[in-house]
């Protein structure tokens, strides 16, 4: 257990938060720092053909120690931290044997981690959790997901006795920003499928997620000195509330579950002259996501004709649900099912809310399921992990392995 929680510490005291106004990969030259160690403790665990390209896409390869053919396999997890709260000096406290009651993140403003309010922690009555010092994010998601697979990868090499093909694995930059796929070479890699290690709660397995798309609304105002405003002054802030109230209010994040889509605003900025809306929408249902984009047009329309076309739209597809990807090959999610199984872990299969580089990958040729990694409440000051979890993830992983091995031939 001290093994993981040291690897784990050593990932997330590194800032590699995404920038999501950066058109470079990675988006932040800072991921590089991960990237490289990991590169270095990949090699010194025994893994073979390391590399790091200049995207800071890092790669290595297990060989398989079975002569009988057998798929290839990969398995995949991303470095970069969400951009929606800081991850600047990350201070992770340890809560050994967690009672089930509150936990005091920070004395100073006094902010606590309560299951009355995140119910899922009484799951871990006894467990180890790993928590923030209540001022950043965690960054389980999806250094979690890193520490499973290095460590599993790890124990494979440490134990010839348990016979596997050839695994490959990859981390990603850029993920939390909808592009950790964007220059993953399929190809090079080499893999029949892969998994992502980038769920939540234990036993999470998931091969739906949302169709996802980010749209930014540009509001152009003009100001006026207030006094002799009237029929002059157009309020871009002003304007921006209306379109946000336009939006249906039962539609957002908070208000939804399960295979529910929404509009979901995360960034504003404005003053009279201009205001921008940074927004997500989201949908498992294709139809119902085309729908989503076409009122936001429809909106504009209508606000462009009241304001005198003060209002530009962009809309960007992200991702699309991987399940008609996965299905013709459902045998993968079989594989997942059985492993989790074999070492006690009760698989809990249900739609991601929120997406994976295992999305993009799955259209892009690689059909890439999602495995738990143990955390909770990411992107946030309340995000833990329980060790026991990631102890779980690791045995999954290489359960998989040895099952894919097993089944062939």
């Amino acid at each position: 257990m001290q093994h993981i929680i040291d690897r784990f510490i050593s990932y997330v005291t590194i800032d590699t938060q995404s920038n999501p106004d950066s058109n470079a990969t990675p988006s932040s030259e800072k991921q590089f720092t991960l990237a490289h160690k990991l590169v270095e403790e990949l090699k010194s665990i025994g893994m073979q053909d390391v590399a790091i390209d200049n995207k800071a896409y890092v790669t290595a390869m297990l060989p398989g120690n079975i002569k009988k053919k057998v798929p290839t396999i990969g398995f995949i997890a991303h470095f970069d931290t969400s951009p929606d709260f800081t991850a600047e000096h990350v201070k992770p406290q340890i809560i050994k044997n967690y009672d089930g009651k509150d936990i005091l993140l920070n004395k100073k403003d006094q902010i606590v981690l309560s299951p009355a309010y995140f119910e899922d922690l009484l799951l871990y009555k006894g467990n180890t959790l790993i928590t923030t010092d209540g001022t950043t994010l965690l960054g389980a998601d999806d250094k979690a997901g890193i520490t499973e697979i290095v460590t599993a990868m790890e124990f494979l090499i440490k134990h010839p006795e348990i016979k596997h093909g050839t695994i490959k694995v990859c981390f990603t930059p850029d993920e939390e920003i909808g592009r950790g796929a964007h220059n993953f070479n399929v190809k090079k890699f080499g893999a029949d499928w892969a998994y992502t290690i980038d769920g939540s709660q234990i036993g999470e397995l998931e091969y739906e997620n949302f169709n996802a798309a980010r749209a930014k609304v540009t509001i152009k105002g003009k100001s006026v000195h207030p006094g002799y405003a009237k029929n002059k002054m157009v309020n871009a802030i002003s304007i921006a509330g209306e379109f946000m109230t336009a939006l249906p209010a039962s539609e957002t994040p908070q208000h939804t579950s399960e295979r529910q889509g929404f509009f979901h605003i995360h960034h504003i900025k404005g003053e009279i002259e201009l205001a921008v809306l940074d927004l997500i929408i989201r949908d498992h249902d294709t139809a119902n996501f085309e729908q989503r984009k076409q009122l936001l047009r429809a909106l504009v329309e209508k606000f462009n004709r009241l304001y005198n076309d003060c209002i530009t739209l962009k809309i960007e597809d992200q991702y699309y649900n991987m399940r008609e990807k996965i299905e013709p090959v459902f045998h993968i999610v079989e594989i997942a099912r059985e492993a989790m199984q074999a070492v006690g872990v009760v698989p809990i299969i249900k739609p991601i809310r929120g997406g994976t580089d295992g999305s993009q990958l799955s259209f892009m040729g690689l059909p890439c399921p999602n495995i738990f990694a143990g955390g909770h409440n990411f992107h946030g000051k309340y995000e833990y992990v329980p060790v026991e979890s990631m102890q779980k993830a690791i045995e999954v992983i290489v359960k998989i392995c040895e099952i894919t091995a097993q089944k062939s031939g």
